[in-house]
């Protein structure tokens, strides 16, 4: 029991608006969002807007670690200041969302096409069918070159200019030269930078996730950006289609003839029950509400589940009086129908 009483300066779970109890992917998944309402860029006419973020990436640095979240929790900010972490800001908010702030997703402003730019880079993340269903937060360590001044100057902003000679008295001739300026040498240095890349829930296969200006850098522009392209990985019992789930359950003919109460595992670990006291036909298709994906953009609207009923069948044969036992259950007349099932 802690008997030292402290005071807590900023409350960074409610900064985040989390309880004490919080996961990390849940102080992650709500930085992210309030990150995106509480920026600056976002809240010009605000004048808090800069404060309330500063406050906002405070929150996040302390309690997305470990071992920084475990000194908050005990002796508040001023136990973070006594460790020497408290009075320094290191914004995470690049790390999400790259160097530029950006809404919607999309590409820089194509109207700066004058401005040299290096290329992009489009990488696959794979990602599994559970990710997709509960949502995750992956870590990627970018190795990026970065440009540092070095001794010396080369030619940059090099361009054509018209250059006119006097040739003579009313003589002059026009040619075309190539102009540049002087600029301090550079090198590229290779820098490593963790990138956290948020896997929304119910997220499609080829969604891109772009960081803006984590591409390849340009010795006189710009970097070009970096983009994640999703790509699901086919899973051992689920078929995506939209946010639909499908499944199939094979069952024993006595289940199928006398009806059955199953359960398994979904996505997250809970528990699907089908309870059936039926007779069930191979190939039926059983339909759970609400037991499919959420939609990317509207959680709250969730697909569902459908299950494909598969009849094992036992092997072997049976004798004439099994046969004329089953004939007496069954009660079914022999009659037979061909057609095209295709």
């Amino acid at each position: 029991m802690i008997d030292v009483l402290f005071l807590f300066r900023r409350d960074f779970y409610k900064i985040l608006n989390l309880p004490r109890t919080a996961t990390l992917n849940q102080i992650k998944k709500n930085y992210r969002k309030l990150a995106k309402e509480l920026h600056p860029d976002k809240n010009k006419n605000d004048p808090q807007a800069a404060e309330r973020f500063q406050d906002l990436g405070a929150a996040y640095e302390a309690l997305s670690d470990p071992d920084k979240r475990k000194v908050y929790d005990k002796h508040g900010e001023d136990g973070l200041k006594q460790q020497g972490g408290g009075d320094q800001f290191h914004d995470p908010f690049s790390s999400f969302f790259g160097d530029f702030f950006h809404f919607g997703g999309g590409s820089r402003d194509e109207g700066q096409h004058h401005v040299p730019r290096g290329g992009d880079l489009v990488v696959d993340l794979y990602v599994t069918l559970e990710e997709v269903y509960n949502g995750n937060f992956i870590e990627v360590v970018r190795a990026k070159p970065v440009a540092k001044q070095t001794s010396g100057s080369r030619k940059c902003n090099c361009r054509m200019e018209m250059r006119t000679t006097q040739m003579g008295p009313g003589r002059f001739q026009m040619m075309q030269e190539q102009v540049c300026d002087e600029c301090p040498n550079i090198k590229f240095v290779t820098e490593e930078k963790v990138l956290e890349i948020e896997v929304e829930a119910g997220v499609a296969d080829g969604y891109q996730i772009p960081f803006l200006a984590e591409g390849e850098p340009h010795v006189e522009g710009e970097p070009g950006d970096l983009k994640f392209v999703i790509r699901i990985q086919k899973h051992a019992r689920f078929e995506r289609k939209n946010n639909d789930l499908y499944t199939n359950l094979t069952i024993t003919l006595q289940d199928a003839l006398n009806g059955f109460d199953i359960s398994f595992p979904h996505l997250d670990g809970h528990n699907v029950t089908i309870k059936r006291e039926k007779i069930t036909w191979p190939g039926a298709r059983i339909k759970k509400k609400g037991e499919g994906l959420p939609q990317h953009d509207q959680n709250n609207i969730v697909g569902d589940l459908y299950v494909t009923i598969d009849v094992d069948f036992p092997k072997g044969e049976l004798d004439n009086t099994q046969r004329e036992a089953v004939k007496n259950l069954l009660n079914q007349e022999s009659k037979h129908r061909l057609y095209n099932g295709i």
